[in-house]
């Protein structure tokens, strides 16, 4: 992150931003002293990351939050003033972590001072049923602008790629003649170009489906809504909303941790959905999977994704069996560990081996990456599984 100007003398900005990172005190061994703007910034960090000497360097409004409202409230002011968006959401979370200030967020003068984002429409839906009903509104105002966001950012993109897909997938191998897609056909029989004739013998035709007039794919959506699973409980219903307006899918979403819930009648608003969700608690996969495979009618046209950590409180033979099952009937059968951009989070290795056994790899997606995931189950081709690795799925 930027902190403040640069100045002139490169050692001296060296010392200031040193100074600034490690708080002050005889330890950071800077001997320089904030000033103006500096000290004003030092006293934020302060009332967050510690106190002593760095919260006297800076003895403004900011040093110390205490358990106040208006107080934390001025206090969020200070670090939109002063840090990025992306440097004061992370503050916020750890202030909600180190602070416990989550009970304030009960408040509407605080819910109007935060900067929103996806890890704090997890926190409110945890607190939602001990949420006042003055705050409902407020709350449900930060929700929806983050869902809006997240539209904005993912849908165009998902319907592009999935529409694609889509096509791809209902091409047929034996076409009337006006249902004939040339190009491909052609490409496909090159290796039967006949030179004294000048002509390609078309010995495998290529052609357009039919089934642009009703639903190609059924997608179910199998959701864990566990605590530790609260953003890709946002992403999956923002996802959900995305296919359920593409009237050649259907879409199910269905929430669970010990219960099962079916949220598809409230896809055509997330905010609905994920109000309906009830972050905690248990899980039981098995329950999860038994209530979504009984909704399957076509199953050579059905994509699952299970999102789930796979720490399974159920009956794990049975899941595995049911997993089994399902593939061996046609069923395209997805394991998420996350659907986040947060990378691949704490899970349970022996499940995730057990699905991969199966032919089914268990890996955590990036919400930028799903659609194409989305699109080569719908394809029936390899999934974009990532290198364990990388960065995006070790989660460094």
């Amino acid at each position: 992150m930027t902190i403040g100007t640069a100045e002139a003398d490169p050692a001296r900005e060296r010392l200031r931003r040193w100074r600034l990172v490690l708080g002050g005190g005889e330890a950071d061994g800077t001997e320089h002293e904030p000033t103006g703007r500096d000290a004003a910034m030092d006293g934020t960090l302060a009332a967050l990351y510690g106190k002593g000497d760095r919260a006297r360097a800076g003895r403004d409004r900011s040093a110390g939050l205490g358990a106040s409202a208006p107080s934390v409230a001025r206090w969020l002011g200070d670090i939109r003033t002063y840090f990025p968006s992306s440097v004061v959401q992370v503050m916020q979370r750890d202030a909600i972590d180190r602070l416990g200030l989550a009970t304030l967020l009960l408040e509407p003068e605080m819910l109007e001072a935060v900067e929103a984002d996806v890890h704090l429409v997890g926190t409110l839906l945890s607190l939602d049923k001990a949420m006042p009903e003055t705050t409902k509104e407020t709350a449900r105002a930060v929700v929806r602008k983050v869902v809006e966001d997240l539209e904005k950012r993912l849908a165009t993109r998902t319907r592009a790629t999935l529409t694609g897909a889509l096509d791809r997938s209902a091409r047929v191998a034996r076409p009337r003649h006006h249902d004939i897609d040339w190009n491909r056909t052609i490409a496909a029989n090159l290796k039967h170009y006949l030179p004294e004739h000048g002509t390609v013998v078309p010995q495998r035709l290529i052609g357009y489906g039919r089934a642009s007039q009703s639903v190609k794919k059924e997608v179910i959506l199998c959701v864990d809504q566990s605590g530790s699973m609260a953003a890709s409980v946002v992403f999956a219903s923002v996802f959900g909303a995305v296919l359920a307006s593409m009237r050649s899918i259907s879409t199910r979403l269905v929430v669970f941790d010990t219960a099962v819930v079916d949220l598809t009648d409230q896809l055509d608003d997330p905010v609905d959905v994920l109000f309906g969700t009830r972050l905690g608690g248990g899980t039981d996969i098995n329950r999860a999977l038994a209530y979504c495979q009984s909704q399957i009618t076509r199953p050579a046209e059905t994509v699952l994704v299970l999102i789930s950590d796979l720490y399974e409180g159920g009956i794990r033979d049975e899941m595995l069996k049911r997993v089994a099952a399902m593939k061996a009937s046609g069923v395209q059968f997805v394991a998420l560990l996350a659907l986040s951009d947060e990378g691949t989070p704490a899970y349970d290795r022996e499940h995730a081996a057990a699905l991969a056994a199966l032919g089914a790899p268990a890996f955590a997606c990036t919400p930028d990456r799903f659609p194409d995931v989305m699109a080569a189950a719908i394809e029936k081709r390899p999934l974009p599984v990532p290198d364990p690795d990388t960065p995006a799925a070790n989660g460094t």
